[in-house]
Order: structure tokens, then sequence, then C-alpha cells
């Protein structure tokens, strides 16, 4: 008879109690408690073992989180250890298991093994789902006038999420590439070809990622540039003001100059032909900015 127990919380008290009475390897009860281990599998001789990571996506943050979970398979006995009880995934195959005369229920614990690993992989597409919403939602606002002062840390978030997404995802891809090699009995060759299945989908997934990551570095690249543009635009005008503003700065300039004889400096009409010039000088100058289409 296969049977499968699953605990919701590590503590080093437990997990030795159950390795002691189940005889599993010292370095096998590293991975489980160590909760930030790369995906892999381990082969002892008796026990054959998996460590990969759950993944969320925190709506209110708008990150990507991580729990680990191990999978200890051993005469007939899987064994999966999660660090977090507040989240599952395996409701779904709870469901399963609890139904008389179901497929799952009737297989091998390789089986169930597949079921839990499958549930964990094809969550990876909602998690890329949701950050793909957020990537779209950044590009309608990057194209439109709906830009924030706090744009560029959102992208720069994001941008490291896919980076914690795909750190954890691509390791899957070898560790079931290893699971489809591997000659462990535990694993029999008819279910290798549901391993393949999750393979492909592994595949799928980091395609995906590499997707996303090249989009939201266009976004970014996207952004800079019309930063650049709108910086562009305003050193511009500012160029414009200070030109228009010239002369008027010369003539006040000379005339301000501390010489007891300059022409028109004491003429009653001297001012008003000052003004004139200030004035009339910049309004030719953008007439002929116009017509060179610098503005």
């Amino acid at each position: 008879m296969n049977h499968w127990l699953n605990l919701d919380i590590i503590n080093s008290e437990t997990v030795e109690g159950i390795a002691s009475k189940l005889g599993l390897h010292n370095l096998l009860i590293e991975d489980i408690l160590n909760v930030h281990q790369r995906p892999k599998i381990d082969e002892f001789e008796d026990a054959f073992s998996m460590v990969m990571q759950m993944l969320y996506f925190n709506e209110q943050k708008g990150t990507i989180e991580s729990e680990q979970v191990s999978f200890v398979l051993k005469n007939g006995l899987l064994l999966s250890f999660q660090d977090d009880a507040a989240r599952d995934l395996f409701n779904s195959i709870r469901a399963r298991l609890k139904t008389t005369g179901s497929k799952l229920r009737n297989s091998g614990t390789d089986a169930l093994l597949y079921a839990l690993v499958d549930a964990i992989v094809d969550h990876y597409f909602i998690v890329l789902e949701k950050g793909g919403h957020l990537i779209e939602k950044l590009e309608e606002e990057i194209t439109s006038e709906m830009q924030d002062h706090y744009m560029m840390n959102r992208i720069n978030t994001l941008r490291k999420e896919l980076i914690f997404f795909k750190r954890n995802v691509e390791p899957v891809r070898e560790m079931i590439n290893n699971i489809l090699r591997t000659d462990n009995p535990m694993i029999s060759d008819n279910r290798k070809k549901y391993f393949k299945d999750i393979y492909d989908n592994t595949l799928h997934v980091n395609d995906l990622t590499e997707n996303y990551r090249d989009i939201i570095n266009s976004i970014r690249d996207l952004y800079l540039s019309q930063m650049n543009l709108k910086m562009n635009e305003v050193m511009k005008f500012l160029a414009i003001v200070t030109t228009l503003l010239a002369p008027a700065t010369v003539i006040g300039g000379i005339f301000g100059m501390n010489f007891d004889k300059i022409p028109y400096l004491h003429h009653q009409n001297g001012f008003w032909i000052a003004s004139i010039f200030m004035i009339l000088i910049p309004v030719i100058m953008l007439v002929y900015f116009r017509r060179k289409g610098w503005f």
C-alpha cells in the first residue's frame, strides 16, 4: 500500500524525528531544513528526493514569493515538506485522492509525485500571466500620459521579480531532465513519459520568461528614451528663451556701462528706442527660427 505524508511546518525536531524512524540520509535532512535550496534531485540507495520552489504572485505588493517544497520517495511512501502552512497548491490533488476509485488513488507514489510536481509547474504559468498583466499595464502607461515619478522604480522592481522567477524556474528543467534519464526503480519507465510533459512545460515557461524579460528591457529603454526626449525639449525651450533674451541683455549692458559719452544715453527718447530694439530683435529671431523649423 502506498502512502503520502505532508508536513506544512518544517522544524528540525520534527524532520529529524521522521528521518530517524525512516533512516533518511543526513544530507537529505539538511536539504529539507535549508529552505533556500536550488531545485535539484538526489538519489540514495533506498530513497529518491526532490527539492523545488512553489511560486506565488502577491498582487498587493506586485512581487513573486517562493515556498520550498521537498519530496522524498522511500518504500512506497511519499513525504512532502513545506515551510508555509497558509498556502498550498495541492488541494485539488487531495480531492482526487479522496475520491474512491480515482486513477491517482490507485496508482503508485511516483504517479502522485508527478501530479504534485505538475501542479507546481502549472502554477508557474499563472504567476507569469499575472506578471504579464503588469508588463502590459506599464507599457500602456508609458505610451500614454499616465506616467508618474515612480515609473522607473516600478520597471526595475518588475525586472527584478522576473530575474527571481527565472532563477527559481530555470533549474527545474534540468531537474526534470535528470528524472527522465534516471534508472532509479522508484520512478517507473511508464511514468517517465508523464514527466516528459512536465519537461515540455518547463521549456515553455523558460521561453515565456525570456520573452517577458526582453519586453521589460524594451519598456525600460523606451521609458529612458522618452525621458531623454522630454529633457531635450526642455533644453531646447530654455535655449530659445536664453537666445531671445540675449539682445535685451546686450542692449541693457551697453547702456549700463559707466561711460560719460554713450550715444543716445541722454536722448529724450532713448528709453523707447532701446525698448523697441529689445522687442524687435527677438521678434525677428522668432520669425527666423520658425522658418528654419527649429521649433
